[in-house]
């Protein structure tokens, strides 16, 4: 897995969907949209940025609560992508 990838999207989350006062930890492993720190709105944000960053498309029908559920999984996501 590259590291670079992980902390890029673990940065993102922490600046867009974070107070930046708040407690929580997020890792590689932390339930984003379960947990409520992702909402619908901000998957869609989260996929945009996703796109732009690495010049990719992803289809509706791939970009599911589950795939965004984790930064693994988001990283899982990519890597059919080629993004890793």
């Amino acid at each position: 897995m590259n590291q670079d990838i992980k902390n890029l999207i673990i940065d993102y989350v922490k600046k867009e969907y974070l107070e930046e006062d708040a407690e929580q930890e997020v890792n590689e492993t932390t339930p984003l949209i379960s947990s409520g720190i992702v909402d619908s709105f901000s998957m869609v944000s989260l996929k945009t940025f996703l796109e732009k960053k690495f010049n990719i498309k992803i289809p509706d029908e791939k970009a599911t609560p589950e795939a965004f559920d984790s930064v693994n999984n988001i990283i899982n996501l990519l890597k059919e992508f080629n993004v890793t």
